[in-house]
């Protein structure tokens, strides 16, 4: 597998453990008693036909969808069914759980700088140039220090979902949570956001990653999960389950996916 500056630790508390997790929408039942854990460090890819409970499995880790049964702990914080969670607790994990979504989410009256100075200033209390400071350095880091005054809409889709992702690194989070961040983007451009995902995997953030590249998956995830109707299909090494595919309903899924690099 790839290297990494920080090793996924099999033997330290689980960042995400989730155990018999439902989550239901009326009458229909989305998450069917999923069970699972994200490691310190990890790269999970998270795969599957539209409407098995990716996006959803995904939005319960941040708490912007609350489950219906089952057991769920997200760096320490208890979003199990049934608990309260307290104003404080909702602050922490907001601050310590990043999240990217399909559509990049960028207010368009302020500029890039003001869009990543936001959240840092209302909810970590940071000041004014603290903020700015971290947001320039992250800026940086995703190759766009030079479009830090500029508006949303002078960016390409691809640049503006560098943003976003600079934008969830200035909340300085533990877990970086991607929900088909290259989804919207035209083909030519996608390379460019898997380029700055890359990056943090190989720099030991944790990551859950539900996507359709996957030939990404293959090369920068550490596991897969498969999901199928709500519940774990299939789980392993990223290049054990896209190479040799036990179940018939993930052979079927992969003969439909690129392997294409992009």
């Amino acid at each position: 597998m790839n290297d990494r500056l920080i090793s996924p630790n099999a033997t330290a508390t689980p960042a995400i453990e989730f155990a018999q997790v439902e989550k239901r929408f009326g009458q229909l039942k989305v998450l069917r008693g999923i069970s699972g854990h994200i490691n310190p460090g990890e790269v999970v890819a998270v795969i599957g036909s539209s409407g098995c409970g990716k996006s959803t499995l995904l939005r319960c880790f941040n708490h912007l969808e609350t489950i219906n049964s089952g057991r769920l702990v997200v760096n320490g914080i208890d979003l199990s069914a049934g608990s309260v969670l307290s104003a404080a607790d909702l602050r922490l994990l907001h601050a310590q759980v990043g999240m990217v979504f399909q559509q990049f989410n960028l207010f368009p009256h302020m500029t890039v700088l003001d869009n990543l100075t936001l959240a840092p200033r209302k909810v970590l209390g940071l000041s004014d140039k603290e903020a700015r400071q971290t947001a320039r350095i992250l800026l940086e880091k995703v190759g766009l220090g030079e479009k830090a005054e500029v508006y949303p809409e002078m960016l390409s889709g691809g640049q503006k979902q560098r943003v976003a992702i600079a934008r969830a690194l200035c909340m300085k989070p533990k877990i970086m949570l991607f929900d088909e961040p290259t989804s919207a983007l035209d083909p030519e451009l996608v390379g460019e956001v898997l380029l700055t995902m890359q990056q943090l995997a190989e720099e030991g953030m944790t990551m859950v990653i539900v996507t359709h590249e996957m030939q990404f998956a293959r090369e920068v995830a550490d596991r897969v999960l498969f999901l199928n109707q709500g519940q774990v299909e299939e789980e392993g090494p990223a290049r054990q389950v896209l190479d040799s595919p036990q179940s018939d309903r993930l052979r079927a899924f992969l003969s439909r996916m690129s392997f294409a690099r992009v």
